[in-house]
């Protein structure tokens, strides 16, 4: 990891947290607000492969808003609710280790961005809403490839920009696919397993995987 020159994160379940929108909503959904908030993930992300697929791009509002439809009707959820939900989901909350991990690697001077497959205005308000947006160097949105991640188009944006190695950037997201993907691309991905899930077999294995974004720091000393 001596030669890294940017670090680069996956936004949603990397650095914030999914299913915070329906936790904070968790006294009206009842107990079932957890397999909820999961579906709703689940949903969002397999219509985002599915649109790549079939060339049908929509941005990642129109698509998180699509899988909130079908996720309230599977869980019978009163729609009254697709307001509120929505509205949280634009100020999702951050893990815990995550405002002081990112200004330790600031102060390391570490060149910092997001790479997400969220629209420009979304992650602005995202980021801001958690007073991280002095942090970020730069934050690449899949909307200037129109395509979603995994496409190697995604992973190619940084690399544009910065003018570096793709050996040169550290990318790290909880998303095995995504791991995956930024891997096979060319990135040292970092898996961060907050959960103890089993990772997936897509022709890549990353070589390190970390419970926390904190532990970052020292596998970068």
């Amino acid at each position: 990891m001596r030669n890294i020159k940017a670090i680069i994160f996956d936004a949603y379940g990397t650095l914030f947290d999914v299913n915070s929108a329906a936790e904070k909503c968790k006294d009206k959904i009842g107990g079932k607000w957890e397999a909820f908030a999961n579906f709703w993930r689940t949903t969002q992300l397999e219509y985002t492969w599915l649109r790549s697929l079939m060339e049908r791009h929509k941005d990642f509002w129109l698509v998180t808003e699509d899988s909130l439809d079908k996720s309230m009707k599977a869980f019978d959820i009163d729609l009254s609710m697709k307001d509120e939900l929505l509205n949280l989901y634009k100020v999702l909350s951050p893990y815990k280790e995550v405002p002081e991990t990112l200004k330790t690697l600031k102060e390391k001077n570490f060149k910092l961005a997001i790479l997400s497959n969220g629209t420009p205005s979304l992650l602005n308000e995202l980021v801001k809403s958690n007073n991280l947006e002095n942090l970020f160097d730069d934050i690449f949105s899949i909307e200037e490839v129109g395509i979603y991640k995994p496409s190697y188009k995604v992973y190619n944006i940084p690399i544009k920009k910065y003018h570096i190695e793709k050996s040169e950037v550290a990318f790290l997201s909880a998303n095995t696919w995504d791991v995956s993907g930024g891997g096979n691309y060319g990135y040292q991905s970092i898996w961060i397993n907050r959960n103890n899930n089993i990772f997936d077999k897509l022709d890549y294995k990353p070589k390190y995987e970390l419970d926390n974004l904190n532990k970052l720091i020292s596998l970068l000393s």
